[in-house]
């Protein structure tokens, strides 16, 4: 007797005139039917929507940028003229600038009365501080209005992903322009090392930090000091990773051949249950049942 290769088929059919059709069925498949294609749209949106996953550990992400952040720094000073207008920069790495003009300018604002500030510098991967003040003035005046309003101030590259939400500018839109004008400002700031990995690999270096200030006005044994604002930094050793992931194809097939297997499965214990209720409630019906 020849070899059967049929007999390798564990999809066996049913012969069209052995099966009944229901109303209950009928309504189940399509039921059915719907519940496979939101399934199906819902999963599919998800495969092809990119993923953002972060992740924390302990290390120095840019070790090639030479142990440098770069810092970009915009403010105005409504009511301090930009000839007095300086940015000084201290760490405790010993360097001390008093001055710095490098890719820094001034705008002059309110008919040269004011000043806006807009520089992009470097400070060393060690504690210190940068601050605006008259420090590198000629003359100093003698009550300088230090009321100011923070547009920006980020560290290392400018991250604008949608899904991305961090303070990279915690300070932007900052407005001290009611408080007392010979006030000192502290802005004390915690840099967290922020890096940022798309689908292809490539890495982008930033940083968030979180801000607490205080509003105060100093007096040594000479007398007032002169007021500045302050922006002192402290360095976090915990790097947050943001990673662009998409799902793999083979999990999609994955899910997809679950929904529809596990949906018709589902569906067909159901139908089969009503199925054999219906049938046993006629009989009962018809008295053939004791």
């Amino acid at each position: 007797m020849p070899f059967d290769f049929r007999r390798f088929d564990i999809y066996r059919k049913v012969p069209k005139d052995l099966t009944q059709p229901t109303y209950t069925g009928a309504i189940i498949s399509i039921c059915c039917c719907f519940f496979i294609l939101f399934l199906f749209l819902s999963e599919l949106t998800g495969f092809i929507t990119t993923e953002i996953v972060n992740e924390l550990y302990v290390d120095d992400p840019d070790k090639d940028s030479g142990g440098k952040i770069d810092v970009s720094l915009n403010i105005s000073l409504p009511n301090l003229h930009c000839e007095l207008v300086g940015l000084d920069i201290q760490d405790e790495m010993g360097r001390h600038e008093v001055g710095h003009i490098d890719n820094s300018m001034k705008i002059p604002l309110n008919n040269g009365v004011g000043c806006r500030f807009e520089g992009q510098f470097s400070i060393n991967k060690v504690p210190g501080n940068f601050h605006v003040s008259t420090h590198s003035a000629t003359a100093q005046p003698q009550n300088p209005d230090m009321t100011h309003v923070i547009h920006k101030l980020s560290f290392g590259d400018t991250l604008q992903v949608q899904n991305v939400h961090g303070a990279f500018n915690a300070l932007g839109g900052a407005d001290r322009l009611t408080s007392n004008p010979l006030a000192s400002h502290d802005y004390i700031l915690k840099i967290v090392p922020t890096v940022y990995e798309d689908k292809s690999g490539k890495q982008r270096y930033s940083y968030q930090y979180t801000v607490a200030n205080k509003e105060y006005v100093a007096y040594s044994h000479t007398g007032r000091i002169i007021p500045a604002i302050w922006f002192r930094y402290d360095l976090s050793p915990i790097t947050v990773k943001y990673t662009e992931r998409r799902q793999p194809l083979y999990r999609f097939i994955t899910t997809i051949c679950a929904i529809i297997g596990g949906t018709f499965t589902v569906a067909g214990i159901l139908d089969s249950c009503i199925f054999t209720a219906s049938e046993a409630w006629k009989k009962i019906q018809l008295g053939k049942m004791h």
